[in-house]
């Protein structure tokens, strides 16, 4: 195991392990034990008393965080050519079709998110291998398969994101940055919480939420009381 500097042993210095923090706890306490040179990424890890398995216990959806992710989200719109002022219009990155689905084929994948219509979703059945697994491949239960392009695009670029359970039980999402203030983290953070306990699927018994931890890119975590989205 590699060792710590005396940064990093500062840090873990700051935390309690033995201790649940409330949301407004840890919301500070992210804040306090990052080191890094850049704005680091704040992260939320919920580990949800589900199967992801099985069909019926499958967590996934989209929520628009109060105060943005603090990215830059790249937004590539595959749309017909009327529709292609209005993607530009509502700030998409790129905006186009054949080039771009091409240009896919050919391996680039610099993008965030992939805005497109119903009636374009055939030409990109072939790409599932390339967009699959970067999780960039529309989906209209995630609304970037619609034909409110401007809206779609707008929602994104605005702090919308969404989430799916991993194999292993857990929503990974960013939530912010640490330049944010420590109640835009917290109201960040509520949003997804709020939204998850929501989405409990009908199916999942016990306990649904059952540990929660908030870290930034190079920091240690920090763990929040479950109680808090009960």
């Amino acid at each position: 195991m590699a060792k710590l500097t005396k940064k990093q042993k500062e840090a873990h210095g700051k935390i309690d392990k033995n201790k649940l923090y409330s949301l407004e706890e840890a919301s500070a306490l992210v804040k306090e034990i990052t080191n890094a040179k850049f704005d680091a990424s704040v992260d939320l890890a919920v580990r949800l008393g589900v199967d992801p398995r099985k069909a019926n216990q499958m967590v996934r959806g989209v929520v628009t965080l109060p105060h943005g992710t603090g990215k830059d989200v790249k937004v590539l719109a595959l749309v017909t050519p009327d529709k292609e002022a209005e993607a530009k219009e509502a700030g998409a990155d790129y905006v186009g079709l054949d080039e771009y689905l091409d240009k896919i084929k050919s391996g680039w994948t610099d993008v965030d998110v992939i805005i497109t219509m119903p009636s374009v979703m055939g030409k990109l059945g072939p790409l599932g291998r390339v967009l699959g697994p970067r999780g960039l491949m529309p989906n209209p239960k995630t609304g970037t398969v619609t034909m409110d392009i401007a809206k779609a695009v707008s929602e994104v670029k605005a702090g919308k994101i969404d989430f799916k359970v991993d194999k292993t039980g857990i929503v990974h999402a960013a939530i912010g940055k640490v330049s944010f203030s420590e109640d835009k983290i917290k109201d960040n953070a509520k949003e997804l919480l709020d939204t998850l306990m929501k989405l409990k699927p009908t199916a999942a018994k016990g306990i649904y939420v059952k540990s929660v931890y908030i870290s930034s890119t190079m920091s240690p975590s920090v763990q929040l009381d479950p109680k808090v989205v009960a």
